[in-house]
């Protein structure tokens, strides 16, 4: 059951690095613009979370996102997926998934249990986009 999850999320990675990117440029700093909305404006959630930064989203991609994620400067520093497992295990697939850059220097995949927005214990798939990116949303 897990092995097929970490697949299903491997094949996740290898779609993002493929997929067709927004305008890089427009997204390089927050706020993102329309599509995009400040998850903490329409979430009980905090307006920086430790570990994902500031996050932005186009509601018509929930659950998996992107959810794009800037420091506290307002850079981009990340594109987050978050998968709900049921999904996954039951076969959807998230195909031609956007990313806020094509630089990607690092990518860390975890469990989350649920929160606001997506309830439903999800994978966290988290692409970093520069080298202290993953420094600068932990503070």
């Amino acid at each position: 059951m897990f092995g097929k999850t970490a697949i299903a999320v491997g094949f996740i990675v290898v779609s993002a690095s493929t997929a067709k990117a927004h305008d890089e440029q427009a997204l390089a700093n927050a706020p993102a613009g329309d599509p995009y909305v400040k998850v903490s404006d329409v979430l009980p959630l905090p307006e920086f979370i430790p570990g994902l930064g500031t996050l932005f989203v186009d509601p018509a991609t929930l659950p998996a996102g992107p959810f794009l994620a800037y420091d506290r400067d307002g850079r981009l520093s990340a594109t987050v997926y978050m998968t709900p497992l049921d999904d996954l295990q039951n076969g959807t697939s998230f195909d031609g998934l956007k990313i806020g850059s094509h630089t990607v220097s690092s990518t860390d995949i975890y469990l989350n249990a649920g929160h606001p927005g997506v309830d439903k214990p999800h994978a966290h798939v988290v692409l970093f986009h520069d080298e202290t990116a993953k420094e600068r949303l932990a503070e």
